[in-house]
């Protein structure tokens, strides 16, 4: 298997757990939070298809899916367009709310669909380019690439967590 046929398989496998979480979701239970502090599916899954969208549009040189195609005025939140949740208040996870849940699995799968365009090209000699110098060691494409794919993992985890807490009600 070629490195961009394993970024396409990481990706996808997101892409499944993120339709898992959302299948068959009531709004209720997607803008529902389990403790005052917790975040809702709803947060999670918007910060899950964010985080992609943003990071993956900075290393392929495009711009973001979330304001190219119109999501950011869709949703209508209150938000700046370009955050992606990082270090967001209790108030500011309550603010994604009201989303159907067929819209915001539109939105992922709109950004994923840009994922695996940009990933699907890429050589072993590609993930040595260094996409981030903010950081000691700085950061190259391949260990960028595998921080969204962790990142995404763990939140499409704590989704299905929060789900199967909701539904055990």
């Amino acid at each position: 298997m070629e490195v961009g046929g394993v970024f396409a398989d990481a990706f996808s496998r997101v892409r499944e757990a993120v339709h898992a979480v959302l299948d068959g979701l009531a709004q209720e239970d997607l803008d529902a939070r389990p403790g005052p502090g917790a975040n809702s599916i709803g947060w999670l899954v918007w910060h899950i298809a964010r985080v992609q969208d943003d990071h993956v549009a900075d290393v392929a040189g495009r711009e973001q899916t979330w304001t190219a195609d119109g999501w950011h005025e869709r949703f209508a939140l209150e938000l700046e367009p370009r955050d992606i949740g990082y270090g967001h208040t209790s108030e500011q996870v309550a603010q994604v709310s009201g989303i159907k849940p067929a819209d915001l699995k539109a939105y992922y799968d709109a950004v994923h669909a840009a994922t695996l365009a940009y990933v699907e090209s890429l050589t072993a000699a590609d993930l040595d380019r260094i996409v981030d110098t903010r950081w000691d060691p700085a950061v190259t494409l391949g260990v960028r690439l595998v921080s969204v794919v962790n990142d995404n993992q763990q939140h499409t985890g704590q989704a299905a967590y929060v789900r199967g807490l909701l539904e055990s009600r």
